[in-house]
């Protein structure tokens, strides 16, 4: 852990391009709307309404991800927010949980939250 910690200080400013570019799949939101659907158990008018919110939401993380890194946080706190408050008015209390332990665990694993 240290020589990581090491190499990662000493090449810095070298690969900060690099590592944005490698980074930025982990700002790529597409889902499987079918599979998000089911797995949430949405109706017809929910799925739609989904869609629309998790379009606005895949779009606000490419933004995040093509931002300067000291603006880059800032930017993904505020559209897990908006995310998550507009998801809350769509889905019931069941699926909104699932939602939020799916959002977690895909965050978590991208190393974004």
């Amino acid at each position: 852990m240290v020589v990581a910690m090491m190499s990662m200080t000493m090449t810095y400013a070298e690969n900060e391009n690099n590592n944005a570019t490698l980074n930025a799949d982990a700002y790529n939101m597409n889902v499987n709307m079918r599979k998000l659907a089911v797995t949430l158990g949405l109706n017809a008018d929910q799925m739609e309404a989904v869609e629309d919110i998790h379009n606005n939401f895949a779009n606000e993380m490419k933004l995040a991800a093509a931002a300067n890194s000291d603006e880059r946080e800032a930017l993904v706190d505020s559209a897990i927010k908006k995310d998550i408050r507009y998801m809350h008015y769509v889905l019931d209390r069941k699926q909104y949980r699932t939602y939020l332990m799916l959002l977690n665990v895909t965050l978590t694993n991208r190393g974004l939250k």
